[in-house]
């Protein structure tokens, strides 16, 4: 793996978890811990890693800084095409922050207070995961009819909406386009519709550039008090997207990623159930994960 000179400050040790804040913290997922600042949110990405819906007991140094910094880049981009939920001053005041909390300073994001939709947006332009289960299992990608012929990593015709409930712990369940427009509203469905899959075109023009391929990814959105639509959470980074180097692709097989994939894979090669407690991850996996996620860093920013 190359060695790269990284453009902020990667830490010794893994944050796992956010203590001494002023802010009330409101909730906590696998890897995100999001905080009350009254008139905003605070975002902070921890070094936390799972797998298989299970967190692991070491944290990736720094996992959380490439996290974010990769979705403020995409949100630039992304400001042409829809509104984002960072806040005006996002730089200042996160600037402002680190001051005070280094630890902070290049691992958050400050963001409105927006209502997030009860669906996730997945767009799917390659047959792979359960997407690729579905196939093999129905020879459909979910409700979406397909050629007979696909094999798995097979790029699809066109890039496909294959939206999932949210679940609040667990996995994320696919839905019928018809019940996601039930759910949030047949408008607001479509706009979602349309403007996830200009978003993954957008992504995966400027990952081709980079020789990479974006398989598939999920956007989540928000509303704020007038109804009007946001782009929110994390965006195109590799915890929500599949991303494969495009000199290593081969239909027909799974892909190589810069992932999780790799701890995914180790965790595989063992004895174990696949619930709490997770096995000890050796130094070699924790550092050859690191690895992948600073090399995409800098393939899907450069």
């Amino acid at each position: 793996m190359a060695v790269y000179d990284l453009p902020f400050p990667m830490p010794e040790n893994a944050l796992l978890e956010v203590i001494g804040l002023p802010y009330p913290l409101i909730a906590s997922g696998k890897v995100r811990e999001v905080f009350d600042m009254g008139d905003a949110l605070l975002m902070v990405a921890t070094d936390r890693v799972s797998a298989f819906d299970v967190v692991m007991t070491e944290g990736l140094a720094g996992k959380g800084i490439l996290l974010t910094q990769i979705s403020l880049d995409w949100f630039v981009l992304a400001g042409a095409v829809i509104q984002h939920h960072l806040v005006e001053n996002h730089e200042a005041r996160v600037e402002e922050l680190g001051k005070i909390y280094p630890e902070l300073r290049y691992r958050s994001m400050i963001v409105k207070k927006l209502n997030p939709l009860s669906i996730e947006a997945v767009v799917r332009g390659y047959l792979s995961g359960s997407g690729w289960e579905s196939y093999s299992q129905t020879g459909r990608l979910f409700e979406h009819e397909l050629p007979r012929d696909l094999v798995q990593s097979s790029q699809l015709p066109r890039p496909l909406f294959t939206p999932t409930t949210k679940a609040n712990s667990g996995h994320d369940m696919p839905i019928d386009c018809t019940d996601a427009a039930e759910l949030v509203g047949e408008d607001l469905f479509w706009r979602v519709h349309d403007l996830s899959i200009q978003l993954y075109e957008m992504g995966s023009l400027r990952a081709q550039g980079a020789g990479i391929i974006l398989a598939d990814t999920k956007f989540e959105f928000g509303t704020d008090e007038d109804g009007e639509l946001y782009l929110i959470d994390e965006i195109l980074t590799p915890d929500s997207s599949r991303y494969w180097p495009m000199h290593e692709y081969v239909p027909g097989t799974a892909q190589p990623s810069f992932d999780k994939q790799f701890i995914r894979d180790y965790l595989n090669s063992l004895d174990w159930d696949k619930s709490p407690p997770p096995p000890t991850l050796p130094d070699d996996i924790l550092k050859g994960t690191l690895d992948r996620y600073i090399e995409a860093y800098f393939k899907i920013t450069k």
